[in-house]
């Protein structure tokens, strides 16, 4: 049996992610929050929308705990990448409070449920649908954590703002003239390597 701490140290980690995805989009305008600064148009406030889809979704109706309100980006009718961006009537403010409903009731189902229960993934293949709440932890994690580094790039485009954590930017204390020097060399040396290759 999974113990106790194993759930922990799960909670623990899915909560940090959160915390990080949300930290990302603190001090930023409505204009700055949803700017699309990819190809893709990955935007921070959207990433926010998505994962409060993800969470709704696999710790939700995964496992029988539908959540109380279905916000149409996450219906299946939606229209493609609607739960990756937010409509100019949707604010900040909302985006964020819907998915601090989610995780509320996220954590519910977390603490209702043993790891072990099951539950099933209807988006996923009948061999892989069947899965137990460990494994949605861990996979809701990584796909978490992995929106949190598409946050930071995005942040650190905006604003220059980069950082782990609040009070933690994890990069070394060197000044914007050592950060300059530091890219121009690896700009050479991707230049170089193309030139050799």
């Amino acid at each position: 049996m999974i113990s106790v701490q194993s759930k922990a140290d799960l909670q623990r980690y899915l909560r940090s992610a959160r915390e990080t995805l949300l930290w990302k989009l603190e001090g930023l305008s409505e204009y700055d929050a949803r700017r699309p600064l990819t190809p893709t148009g990955t935007n921070l406030l959207g990433l926010v929308k998505h994962a409060a889809g993800v969470e709704l979704g696999y710790f939700g109706e995964t496992f029988g705990r539908p959540f109380p309100e279905t916000p149409h980006a996450f219906s299946d009718d939606a229209e493609a990448n609607e739960d990756m961006w937010a409509k100019a009537d949707e604010s900040h403010e909302d985006v964020l409070a819907l998915y601090r409903r989610v995780a509320e009731h996220s954590d519910a189902t977390i603490a209702a449920l043993p790891l072990e229960a099951v539950g099933r993934v209807r988006w996923w293949p009948d061999e892989r649908a069947r899965v137990t709440l460990h494994q949605i932890l861990v996979h809701v994690i990584a796909d978490l954590q992995r929106h949190a580094g598409h946050a930071d790039v995005v942040r650190e485009l905006i604003d220059g703002a980069v950082g782990l954590q609040a009070g933690n930017d994890n990069l070394p204390p060197e000044d914007a003239a050592w950060w300059e020097g530091y890219r121009q060399r690896l700009e050479q040396a991707a230049r170089e390597a193309r030139a050799s290759g």
